[in-house]
């Protein structure tokens, strides 16, 4: 058994006043922790305990010792008794980090029947669209595009399904016209992220002919939502996922591009640190997104 054991045991006999009351409340044979309390003495170098016919009495350096020892004994305690919590409703607070466009439309709208489920659970959220690191920032989990994962010591599951379409408002059609093929395109203000510079390689494929075009224009936003607000005032075509526009293409605030073509493979996910044992508020989270979203 290791010293930090021993010294538990040591505790647990200095406070109860005997070896076989020790043994008693450990579960253990009197021999055993006797013999353990020996390992410790031979450790330290020191007799810790007067052993007498009526119990034990502590020496001079037994009850130094002893402070220092109750106090390792009620970190352990105090950590066995958040363990235990563990296994019971989730709670506490939760860190998320989602991306802005998502959190905005989607995630906030959720968050009540979440709560509701969970009320012992407080949730902190900050909306980015930079690439966070969940360890180095003490997020529990991020929310954003499944593509965006590059460490390869997390987990990323999939939420929900999404594509990205191309639209602009009628007003910059009536004035700039409607590019007749996905090649037009250079020759209008394109929308662009100026965070994901890959992402404004737009690239189709089209009655079997591969079309690339990279988006240029005058505006350039760091987020979804920033693109989304600049093509509903006019600025320019931009390509957005569906779930910010789909109700914006329905109602003709938008006029969607190229119906029959969609950017598909941009699904949102949860990403999660990869450890074995999630502590339950981040578990009934991921599954609470999975669930909520799954047919949309």
């Amino acid at each position: 058994m290791d010293i930090s054991s021993q010294m538990l045991v040591f505790v647990k006999v200095v406070e109860l006043g005997s070896i076989s009351a020790a043994s008693r409340a450990s579960g253990q044979t009197p021999s055993a922790v006797s013999k353990q309390i020996g390992h410790l003495e031979d450790h330290v170098g020191h007799r810790l305990l007067h052993r007498t016919k009526s119990g034990v009495s502590v020496t001079e350096e037994g009850r130094e010792y002893y402070e220092k020892c109750r106090a390792v004994a009620d970190k352990f305690y105090e950590a066995e008794a958040l363990i235990s919590n563990f296994n019971g409703p989730p709670k506490g607070v939760l860190r998320v980090a989602a991306s802005v466009a998502f959190g905005k439309y989607q995630l906030i709208n959720a968050l009540p029947e979440f709560l509701e489920r969970y009320p012992d659970i407080t949730v902190t959220l900050e909306l980015t669209d930079r690439e966070v690191d969940l360890e180095e920032e003490s997020f529990d989990v991020a929310i954003n595009f499944a593509e965006q994962l590059t460490n390869p010591n997390a987990i990323a599951r999939k939420i929900m399904e999404n594509e990205r379409v191309l639209c602009a408002s009628p007003a910059f059609l009536e004035q700039h016209g409607t590019p007749q093929t996905f090649s037009d395109l250079a020759n209008f203000n394109c929308l662009r992220t100026s965070n994901f510079v890959g992402r404004n390689a737009w690239e189709a494929e089209l009655n079997g002919v591969h079309y690339k075009v990279d988006a240029t224009g005058n505006f350039a936003g760091n987020s979804a939502d920033a693109v989304y607000k600049a093509a509903l005032v006019g600025l320019g075509i931009a390509r957005l996922s569906t779930y910010i526009v789909a109700d914006q293409i329905a109602s003709g605030a938008l006029i969607r591009l190229f119906p029959e073509y969609s950017q598909k493979h941009a699904d949102i996910a949860v990403i999660f640190a990869n450890k074995r044992n999630l502590s339950p508020k981040i578990r009934v989270f991921v599954e609470f997104l999975a669930e909520r979203f799954k047919h949309l």
